[in-house]
């Protein structure tokens, strides 16, 4: 007779010993990965800074063409390295509505013009909802962890998005009014440093303090 041996099974999964979960919920992307993180705001200003080399070397047309070309190609590289495609593709289309007004205007300074008058709205914008008591840093913030709006009755967490959210306006109604002084000025190379002065700077301090009420609203709402 052949012994007979008893074969070995795993467990069945009970309430000590749950089963692994077959998929992990994916991490929600912050705020500057949906802004193409480092990479994609460095690469934002490169097309602005061969738009004011090439038309002072060039002229505006050449200017045009080689901005649209750079953002083309930095949107291209970005895609074969499979990152994420929305900031990439927002990238070219926003260089290509700037030189679009550039070309309808006929006026290298009208490459401005976009930015300037958005900083204008959504400075206003962010003001309002300040006012009204739905700071928009606290807004998108609940949109984009699908996190709810129960910040809202905890005042250590309104407190800290309306103070980020103020950030954000007054560093937009400040680029406004440089810019919109320049353009007025007809001061195309200054517009182009004050772009970049502007830029990554004033955004780096206001996502440091977006931030910063993020982490605060975490805890007030635990």
């Amino acid at each position: 007779m052949t012994e007979f041996t008893p074969r070995h099974t795993e467990p069945a999964a009970s309430a000590e010993h749950p089963a692994p979960a077959e998929h992990s919920e994916q991490p929600t992307p912050t705020l500057l990965e949906q802004m193409g993180g480092i990479g994609g705001l460095v690469f934002s200003v490169v097309p602005v800074v061969v738009f004011v080399v090439a038309n002072s070397l060039a002229g505006l047309q050449v200017a045009i063409w080689t901005s649209l070309g750079v953002a083309v190609a930095l949107g291209g590289w970005r895609l074969a390295r499979r990152e994420p495609l929305q900031p990439a593709v927002s990238g070219v289309l926003g260089v290509a509505l700037c030189a679009f007004i550039a070309h309808r205007t006929g006026e290298a300074r009208g490459f401005f013009l976009y930015g300037i008058w958005y900083s204008l709205v959504a400075g206003l914008v962010m003001l309002a909802s300040v006012v009204v008591r739905r700071p928009l840093v606290g807004v998108l913030w609940s949109v984009l962890t699908g996190s709810g709006s129960g910040w809202r009755a905890h005042r250590r967490a309104r407190m800290g998005f309306d103070i980020a959210t103020v950030v954000w306006a007054v560093f937009l109604l400040a680029r406004f009014a440089v810019q919109h002084y320049l353009y007025n000025m007809q001061e195309t190379g200054w517009l182009g440093v004050a772009r970049l002065a502007m830029g990554l700077p004033l955004t780096a301090v206001a996502a440091l303090v977006t931030l910063w009420a993020i982490r605060r609203a975490a805890r007030a709402t635990v």
